[in-house]
């Protein structure tokens, strides 16, 4: 489900209305607890959480006109989803956020490997999405993007090495 809005106001107005409450309310956790660096802004079409040119001008590798994303949230059919891509890239931080979740909500997690699907919407855990938001630095992200981008050979080196 593609957000409809070209703007964060227009994106967080336009979900359904029994999910505007908890939708806004997982933003304003998010964006209270983002590090400095990071931003609010349209991301692949929806609501993200990237650092922006102005910090990281090389921008998404797999589309360099975007920012570099970090994570997002957005309205699914069932689901609001929550996605972060530091739970993704860092064993450590996924280790520590499985094992607090079930200290904040009575709903069994539902997680892909940087996507949180929250289907009962009384049971979003927004005090450790907070907790969550603060364990990464904008510059630590950076870091953990550019060396798992770096690490992986290019197919043209991939190609000549065969």
């Amino acid at each position: 489900m593609r957000a409809t809005g070209k703007t964060v106001l227009e994106i967080l107005t336009s979900v359904p209305s029994e999910r505007v409450e908890p939708f806004n309310k997982l933003h304003d956790v998010i964006v209270k607890n983002l590090p400095k660096g990071f931003e609010p802004a349209i991301s692949y079409g929806g609501l993200g959480y990237v650092i922006p040119h102005t910090l990281y001008p090389a921008g998404y590798h797999c589309k360099p006109s975007e920012p570099l994303p970090f994570a997002g949230i957005a309205s699914q059919k069932d689901s609001i989803n929550f996605y972060h891509m530091g739970i993704y890239s860092d064993p450590k931080l996924l280790k520590w956020f499985v094992t607090e979740y079930p200290k904040h909500s009575k709903q069994k997690l539902d997680m892909g490997k940087s996507c949180i699907r929250f289907k009962k919407l009384d049971e979003i855990p927004y005090k450790l999405i907070g907790q969550l938001m603060k364990k990464m630095s904008a510059k630590e992200w950076i870091e953990k993007y550019e060396a798992a981008f770096k690490s992986r050979p290019k197919a043209s080196k991939a190609k000549a090495k065969k």
